[in-house]
């Protein structure tokens, strides 16, 4: 019965856990695996094709008949600057010419890529949608709201928060600056850069700011990450570098291997990949960027401009060059199936609140 909170029942799950749409790295098994569970799982769609969110969302709904979400990635302002991108294809030269590959072609189409998943989702009844850089236009949010889809918004401070909460947000994935992968910011600070506000800091300090409920993100690993958030006030967890080593996720065992083999001091908030900030484990690729004189260019240019060298060489397993996103906690980290992971979670969890 300690399960039960407000996220559980605006869900209409069982556990107040949810596995965060970690793009490029989610499979419709794991996805499932963890609705089956009790938790949430999310289709991390930031990349996604129409034609590819169809056949993952067909296919999370052919393994599970519980809910689920999907992860979206709000399109951003972003400016082309030819001579930026010339003076970083000059960059990457070496890189592509070490793995024969060509200069890409960009496309800034990323606006029509997130109407066409919104039209997805409504068709195929996704029951909740999460949002990553930013809040969609309120035409989108009525959209969808018109449907009952549940919305959840990301927020990596109090200012964030209370943004997605007056654009009708239903809740709010705090995002603590310990999380892997890109930040979820979409505010800079006085200092022009974007807030990094530990998940110990910035739960109460959300929770105490706005009335809609609150998910814990960053660093939560285990039953004690669990515990230690519903106490300052969420009413659930979102996990993603926990689920990112499970036998369901898509990550290639490189990369489980890198998170598995990392120390908590490995991790570095970067923009060499994308062109947006995320944590990921220090490399080779991160330390010559550090280097770099010009401007990166923009999210998403950056990150189809490196896109090829990284998979390739992912494949190639030379982890110096591509990126390895990872939390602050990778001690913590452990290769079971996704259900161990929950059912090790649950646990515990009712351990430690039966130890009162």
């Amino acid at each position: 019965m300690h399960f039960s909170s407000k996220m559980t029942k605006m869900l209409n799950i069982k556990l107040p856990i949810i596995q965060a749409g970690m793009a490029g790295s989610t499979t419709p098994e794991l996805v499932a695996s963890v609705s089956n569970s009790g938790g949430l799982g999310t289709i991390g769609a930031g990349y996604f094709t129409p034609e590819k969110l169809d056949s993952e969302i067909t296919y999370v709904q052919e393994l599970t008949d519980l809910p689920f979400a999907v992860n979206l990635f709000v399109p951003s302002e972003q400016l082309y600057i030819p001579e930026n991108v010339e003076h970083m294809n000059a960059w990457l030269k070496p890189y592509r010419k070490a793995l024969n590959l060509e200069e890409p072609v960009i496309d800034i189409s990323e606006e029509q890529q997130f109407n066409d998943a919104i039209d997805m989702v409504i068709e195929k009844g996704v029951p909740v949608v999460s949002f990553t850089f930013g809040i969609p236009n309120q035409n989108i949010i009525k959209k969808l709201k018109a449907r009952q889809i549940t919305l959840i918004g990301t927020a990596t401070s109090v200012e964030e928060a209370k943004a997605n909460e007056s654009a009708g947000m239903d809740a709010i994935i705090a995002q603590g600056s310990e999380a892997g992968g890109h930040r979820g910011s979409f505010t800079v600070t006085s200092g022009e850069h974007t807030p990094l506000v530990g998940t110990m800091s910035l739960i109460p300090q959300i929770v105490d700011n706005i009335s809609i409920p609150v998910i814990a993100a960053g660093g939560i690993m285990d039953g004690r990450g669990v515990v230690a958030s519903m106490v300052l006030g969420a009413e659930a967890v979102q996990m993603g570098t926990a689920f990112l080593t499970s036998e369901e996720s898509g990550a290639s065992t490189l990369y489980k291997n890198a998170i598995q083999q990392s120390k908590e001091t490995d991790t570095v908030i970067t923009k060499a990949f994308t062109g947006k900030p995320a944590r990921g484990i220090d490399n080779e690729f991160i330390h010559k960027m550090e280097s770099y004189a010009d401007d990166i260019p923009d999210y998403p240019i950056q990150n189809q401009l490196t896109n090829s060298i990284r998979k390739t060489a992912a494949d190639l397993g030379k982890e110096q060059w591509t990126h390895l996103w990872s939390g602050q906690s990778p001690r913590l980290s452990q290769p079971n199936s996704a259900a161990q992971l929950i059912a090790d979670i649950v646990q515990e969890t009712e351990r430690i609140l039966n130890d009162d």
